[in-house]
């Protein structure tokens, strides 16, 4: 808990705050633990990539990635194939590494970590389809990656590209209909099914985000795609109780990111990375300025994505623990030189880690993507008043809003919504129609069943646009245009 107050605090990528915990406990650190079970960290990697795809999912709205899911299929599928070869061959002709262990460290780092993205995006104000289209690949990009990186460590070489072309959407196709299937009716039977105590109901949502897994792997399919698709559509059910479901996935989502980074920097030995320093930073900057931005380009392009958001997205391909989890398939398959595989691997996420993540909100207001006055989003959490078939809205207005300075009945709330308490510097009391809103303020807001999403979208709107919001058709991300 420490960690994660001092990386949130001191702006570092908190991958390198717990990696370094991993490595000051392993046998070159202070706690000279030995640990080189690199099966063992396989599966526990896995088990905790399952826990953040489901917080990760949970928290994607679906209006935001519903215009960009065909680009971000795209960014997903043939992005990662151009980076796989660009990649490899980088490795193969600049490193002199041989034809497989260049495939599979090309297909190891081509995977976007979906932890990464999501604690580091949803921090930058960027348009919706850049910040959906970035969330939605690092959710989509694990299981074709998986899949390549299980082909090309397994014994015998691939004979056919189009039969492995075929098993990857095979995969895709069989992991996507099983989370659909198990996200819909896990999200009906929590509707129509009470449970006796409250507390059950974030269980019981983690249950059934963890059966899709369990079920696309035993299908043959993409467990991590089902897993996904699964939390998706469970996050976007109205479930009861979903401020404390949300709350429990994302606490396990920090305890999973927590224990699977402690745990790499065990599995790693530093005074074996010396020698690898070299042929990562070689292959990383292959990567990063030249694959990911050519995968980008030919995959977005059809799409007529602006070349700004191109170039923000190719600079935004963050990895994280994800390779490195992936570099232990090869170590568990027993191929030649996988340890020094997994090395590269290790150096090359921590280097373009902590070059990338906090050079991205520098980007994005140099590409004007992400300005410093751009408004900044609401904080909203929402308490289901079950019994009234009501919601308390709990409203945050942040530095650089432009509610700063509107009335209340500026706000224009729809018919069964209002403020009915306003929290300034620490004390508390009920507004006026012409009470004027200020930044760091805290609203509550009541509203009915029926009003409470136009609710919504209608204090985003006033954030991002002002009183004039709906007149002008300024609107805040997915504010639909309401009025």
């Amino acid at each position: 808990m420490a960690a994660v107050r001092i990386s949130s605090r001191s702006g570092l990528p908190s991958l390198l705050v717990y990696l370094g915990i991993g490595i000051l406990m392993g046998q070159d650190g202070i706690g000279h633990i030995h640990f080189d079970n690199a099966e063992l960290t396989q599966v526990m990697g896995y088990a905790a990539l399952v826990v953040i795809l489901a917080e990760g999912g949970l928290g994607t709205k679906w209006n935001e990635i519903r215009p960009v899911l065909p680009a971000a299929s795209a960014l997903a599928l043939a992005g990662v194939a151009v980076s796989v070869g660009v990649t490899a061959a980088g490795a193969h002709y600049l490193v002199g590494l041989e034809w497989r262990q260049s495939l599979i460290i090309g297909a190891v780092v081509s995977s976007t970590d979906a932890a990464a993205v999501f604690s580091v995006l949803r921090r930058i104000p960027l348009p919706a389809r850049v910040t959906g289209t970035l969330e939605a690949e690092s959710g989509f990009n694990d299981a074709p990656v998986v899949i390549l990186v299980v082909a090309f460590s397994t014994a015998g070489p691939v004979e056919h590209w189009y039969v492995l072309v075929g098993e990857i959407l095979l995969e895709l196709a069989i992991g996507a209909i099983i989370g659909c299937a198990v996200g819909w009716f896990g999200s009906w039977g929590l509707k129509h099914v009470a449970l006796p105590a409250s507390g059950l109901y974030p269980i019981a949502v983690m249950a059934i985000a963890v059966a899709a897994y369990a079920g696309g792997a035993l299908a043959h399919g993409s467990g991590f795609l089902a897993v996904y698709l699964a939390s998706m559509t469970l996050g976007n059910a109205k479930l009861p109780h979903w401020p404390a479901t949300r709350g429990f996935a994302e606490g396990l989502g920090w305890i999973a990111q927590i224990g699977m980074f402690v745990l790499l920097g065990l599995l790693v030995t530093p005074h074996e990375l010396g020698d690898d320093v070299v042929p990562a930073l070689v292959i990383g900057l292959v990567l990063t300025m030249v694959a990911r931005p050519l995968g980008v380009v030919l995959s977005l392009t059809p799409f007529r994505v602006p070349w700004p958001e191109q170039a923000l997205m190719s600079w935004a391909g963050l990895r994280g623990a994800v390779p490195i989890i992936l570099a232990t398939i090869p170590m568990v398959n027993g191929v030649t030189g996988s340890r020094r595989i997994f090395n590269i691997v290790f150096v090359l996420v921590v280097v373009y880690t902590l070059l990338q993540g906090p050079t991205l909100p520098w980007l994005a207001r140099t590409l004007r993507l992400g300005e410093q006055g751009e408004a900044s989003d609401l904080g909203i959490e929402s308490a289901p008043l079950e019994r009234l078939r009501g919601h308390l809205l709990s409203v945050s207005v942040p530095e650089g809003s432009r509610m700063h300075g509107v009335e209340v009945n500026e706000l224009r709330l729809p018919a069964g919504a209002a403020v009915t308490l306003v929290v300034r510097e620490g004390k508390s009391f009920v507004p006026l129609p012409t009470t004027v809103l200020r930044r760091d303020d805290e609203l509550l807001v009541v509203a009915t069943d029926p009003v409470r999403d136009a609710a919504e979208r209608r204090l985003r709107a006033v954030a991002h646009g002002g009183k004039l919001a709906g007149w002008l058709g300024t609107n805040g991300a997915g504010a639909g245009g309401s009025r």
